[in-house]
């Protein structure tokens, strides 16, 4: 944790990506059930929207599907600009490298802590491969070996390469007893190779080990956000090119889908490319706004959320903030009808918000 004033570098940032990331994060420290209570009050068109706030059970897509894929996307964003600007001051490749295995520790480590089970502190209920924080520390991992390692079109090469070794993998090999091909909850190779690996720790419905090139991959995608953000281009040039690559991509990504369907629990190459063009048009979308045409204030609560954001998924994973929210409304909740859900999500995200913004004001950073 980082106490420290205002220095050029975080003037410096990129308020875009901050913002980004900030606006991602809205939806899981509460902005799904302010939406879902603001339905629930209204009525209407907005009740239609709902499913959109939850988890599709397999094969599909919902708005909610592509807050993980976002996050990992804007990760890989920051990962050339971190690399070019720590070769500036000096950085050796081998510290480069001591940093990004120290921060994928770190990474696991808070995924067993939250999602885990390790503070339970009995091994019966440990799951060491579970937690949204597994898949961001593998993506991150490999995905910055790449970034460090090849030029910006080497690393569209790898991209190519993990899509379709998983897709041949997944689609080629069989598992045993059941055959090859099969992309079923219980029936599918990825599923298979993690129950093997993890034995009893295995937990849950997502996959990992096999999909460590699907979690790169959008990782990567990112790193070439990154890359075209740091061209010498005009503003308005980055923001086409950024846009044009979202479209490209999902494109690419629906087409492919025909064939080879979007489930994010397997994190598909369908699925990776759909949620990278999703994180292409959204960061051209905030660059556009914010960093040329200079519409800054709004993306100020946003940019809050943005900058703390390991912080904030830690500390929902471990308190209920919606308990201390209702220290201050729950008395009101039974005399608003249909309107409690939506306030007490208010109250909930505001006491984050808050929180989060005394840490922006006392310039306190938690950095891994």
């Amino acid at each position: 944790m980082e106490n420290s004033d205002l220095t050029a570098k975080q003037s410096n940032r990129l308020m875009s990506i901050d913002a980004l990331r900030g606006f991602d994060m809205f939806w899981i420290i509460g902005g799904s059930a302010i939406f879902t209570g603001l339905a629930k009050a209204l009525g209407g068109p907005l009740v239609a929207l709902t499913p959109q706030f939850d988890h599709v059970r397999w094969e599909g897509l919902h708005f909610f599907d592509l807050i993980w894929p976002l996050f990992m996307f804007i990760v890989g964003v920051s990962i050339p600009l971190s690399i070019e600007k720590r070769k500036a001051e000096g950085t050796k490749k081998r510290s480069l490298y001591i940093h990004a295995i120290r921060r994928t520790i770190i990474l696991f480590v808070l995924g067993m802590v939250v999602q885990g089970g390790l503070l339970n502190w009995d091994l019966s209920k440990l799951h060491p491969c579970y937690s949204v924080l597994h898949g961001i520390a593998a993506g991150y991992l490999i995905a910055i070996i790449v970034a460090i390692e090849l030029r910006p079109k080497m690393q569209v090469a790898a991209i190519a390469i993990f899509l379709l070794l998983y897709w041949g993998i997944l689609e080629l090999i069989p598992v045993p007893g059941v055959g090859a091909g099969l992309l079923t909850p219980d029936d599918n190779l990825a599923t298979w190779v993690d129950q093997i690996i993890l034995g009893r720790f295995h937990h849950g419905e997502n996959t990992w080990f096999l999909s460590y090139l699907g979690f790169a991959s959008s990782v990567l995608l990112g790193v070439l956000a990154g890359h075209l953000i740091m061209m010498p281009y005009s503003e308005k040039k980055r923001v086409l090119l950024l846009a044009g690559s979202g479209a490209i991509c999902l494109a690419l990504g629906l087409l492919w889908s025909l064939t080879f369907p979007v489930i994010k629990l397997l994190w598909t190459s369908s699925f990776v490319l759909i949620g990278g063009g999703y994180g292409f048009l959204m960061l051209a979308l905030f660059y556009w706004i914010i960093e040329v045409k200079g519409y800054r204030r709004w993306a100020f609560f946003f940019r809050v959320i943005g900058m703390n954001s390991i912080v904030v998924y830690v500390a929902i994973m471990l308190i209920s903030f919606e308990q201390i929210g209702n220290i201050f409304v729950g008395s009101l909740l039974p005399r608003i009808g249909v309107w409690d859900e939506l306030v007490s999500a208010s109250a909930s995200v505001a006491i984050i918000w808050l929180i989060l913004y005394h840490m922006y004001c006392t310039r306190t950073f938690v950095k891994l």
